[in-house]
């Protein structure tokens, strides 16, 4: 039976909101040989035992604008994500992210800053005549079991939750770089490699905030999130002894965002349910990968959406690019 050398190039990325407060992290890694991995789905893979991954995730979002003048519409946004992950052994993970924002409107007024640092933990399982926890040597064969992670997620308020403009009123919240509180994400994933060029991946994730008050007194509760997203990856090229691999993948992301409540009572124009689209392509040499992806709204039943724009699924597109190396 052939056996794979655990050589991984890593694709991190991090399904990201603009001027809005969402944005949890969407792990993927794949071997030279193997299962591929898509961009903003989540793939069912762990860290090799004692390795050290570090990676960059940039994010730009143009939003849809409907009038020329100076109205306070949001144009763009930017959102950078740092981080750090460590493999304490073949079925568990754990990792570090730091973000950080741009977030600009059209009258020149803008904010940015680090958000909410975010840790994750990643336990990773196989199904061969049962379940069990993933192994630390697989052959090609049993990389076609179906694989799956559970993953558990958690916010600390370290971003900023009370900026104000010039004359001390407070910020809207969608622009704040901060939730204020701790925020917790709970979520699983199920890979099959077919044993080909093609591999299918899916994962689900809920993701629930805890309510803020402002300095001003303002009571903040950011909509529950779920997500489900579905990807097809296929294996363009490879040659395993140049550890080089060439990845096209599509996908489809799904969001369900609550309702926000501000002081006990529905916010006017938030949550709504929404569709993106995901082509891209990722580039893997060595234990080095860089991924590139456009993602772009298909469907939207957003509440009052005529009022939402500057929010998920008003994007014209978002344009993905991610850096990643082990160690």
């Amino acid at each position: 039976m052939k056996k794979c050398n655990k050589i991984y190039a890593m694709l991190l990325a991090l399904s990201t909101s603009a001027f809005a407060h969402h944005g949890v992290p969407s792990i993927s890694l794949a071997g030279v040989e193997g299962p591929g991995a898509p961009l903003e789905t989540t793939s069912s893979s762990t860290l090799p035992e004692g390795s050290l991954l570090a990676y960059l995730k940039v994010d730009h979002a143009k939003y849809k604008t409907y009038t020329s003048a100076r109205d306070g519409e949001a144009e763009s946004s930017d959102y950078f994500m740092y981080g750090l992950g460590y493999g304490f052994n073949s079925y568990f993970s754990a990792y570090v992210f730091v973000p950080y924002y741009v977030k600009s409107q059209d009258d020149a007024f803008s904010t940015s800053g680090f958000h909410d640092i975010s840790f994750q933990f990643v336990l990773g399982m196989k199904y061969d005549d049962g379940l069990m926890l993933t192994p630390g040597s697989e052959s090609l064969d049993d990389m076609q079991d179906w694989h799956f992670t559970t993953s558990f997620s958690f916010t600390l308020p370290t971003g900023k939750s009370d900026a104000t403009t010039a004359d001390g009123s407070l910020i809207d919240s969608g622009m704040q770089t901060g939730f204020g509180e701790p925020s917790f994400m709970f979520g699983v994933s199920a890979t099959k490699w077919f044993g080909n060029d093609w591999t299918l991946v899916g994962d689900m994730s809920y993701n629930t905030f805890l309510e803020n008050t402002h300095f001003d007194g303002t009571k903040v509760d950011f909509g529950d999130e779920f997500r489900v997203n579905t990807a097809l990856s296929y294996m363009l090229y490879s040659k395993p002894a140049s550890k080089l691999r060439l990845d096209l993948n599509i996908e489809a992301n799904y969001m369900h965002l609550g309702r926000d409540i501000e002081n006990g009572r529905g916010a006017e124009a938030t949550g709504g349910e929404m569709i993106y689209l995901t082509p891209g392509a990722r580039l893997s040499y060595k234990t080095t990968s860089v991924a590139v992806g456009v993602k772009i709204p298909t469907w939207t039943n957003l509440n009052e959406e005529d009022l939402q724009q500057g929010a998920e699924g008003k994007e014209d597109y978002r344009l993905l690019f991610t850096f990643s190396s082990l160690f």
